[in-house]
Formats: structure tokens, sequence, C-alpha cells
């Protein structure tokens, strides 16, 4: 990967929706082979998908919860756990983590009812789960805005 492939990275994660020939002009390249780098990078699962950013409020999921979960260390149950967050579309992000808490979740609900809702019927019942620790997100400082894209030479 070139420094061109990293400037292509780099503008399509502020901007996906960029035409090939905008894009194209903002790397310097034309058209063709900007699109031959694009389409390399999408088969090399560099570029891994496309997305829009939704304003949390408009769909009713602005109350966010930081969860720190404790679940029996055991493969089989932890399999299990693992394979139920996926059935919960409440949950955002899921990360299994070393050391204590063993896993922590992002989840986007309504307001507090929802939450605590999801909390019972859904969180302390899962699978293998000895204890749920819920943070409420009071703000958001810095909003995600994809990777840091430089050189292996560069520092950030």
């Amino acid at each position: 990967m070139d420094e061109i492939d990293r400037e292509i990275l780099r503008e399509l994660q502020n901007d996906g929706r960029l035409s090939n020939q905008e894009l194209a002009q903002r790397v310097g390249l034309t058209p063709s082979p900007c699109m031959r780098r694009v389409r390399q990078l999408e088969q090399d699962g560099v570029i891994q998908g496309y997305r829009a950013v939704i304003d949390p409020e408009a769909v009713e999921r602005s109350f966010e919860v930081l969860v720190s979960i404790e679940v029996k260390r055991d493969r089989e149950v932890v399999e299990a756990f693992e394979a139920a967050l996926q059935e919960i579309p409440d949950i955002i992000e899921a990360y299994r983590l070393f050391g204590s808490p063993g896993c922590l979740l992002r989840i986007a609900v309504a307001d507090l009812r929802a939450y605590e809702r999801l909390w019972i019927e859904k969180l302390t019942a899962l699978t293998g789960v000895t204890e749920v620790n819920s943070q409420i997100i009071m703000k958001r400082i810095k909003e995600p805005r994809g990777l840091p894209v430089f050189s292996p030479t560069a520092s950030g």
C-alpha cells in the first residue's frame, strides 16, 4: 500500500459518497486508475464496506450505555454468550477483553426505561453472566471518524 492508497482511504473515510471523479481529483489521479485502486482495496478487504452515519435522536436511540459484563470463563459458555449478543439489536458494539471485565458493550436505546427493560429481560438473563455494570454516557466528546491512515514511518 502506497501513499496514494492511504490518501484514498483517508478521503473515503471522510466522505464515502465521493464520486470517483471527485476522489481522483483529490488524490491527484485520473478517474480510471483511481477506480482500479479503490476496487483493489475493496477486493483485498482493506475497504470492508460503506455506511451512512445516522443521527441517534432521529431513530430514537440517543440514550447510550457502556456495559461491562463478567462471564463465566468457560469456552462453551463464552461462545454461547457471544452468539446471543448477535441477536440483540440494541447492542451496537461488543468487545471481548483480556482481564476484567470480560466483555464491554455499547448499547443504544430510547431512554432509561428501555435500558432497564433490556437489562432485566436480556442482559442479566444471558448464559454465563455473573455481573453486569452499566455506565450511562453523559456526552460524546469525540465521534468515531475512522482509523488514522498514516504511512508506517509517519507518527500520528
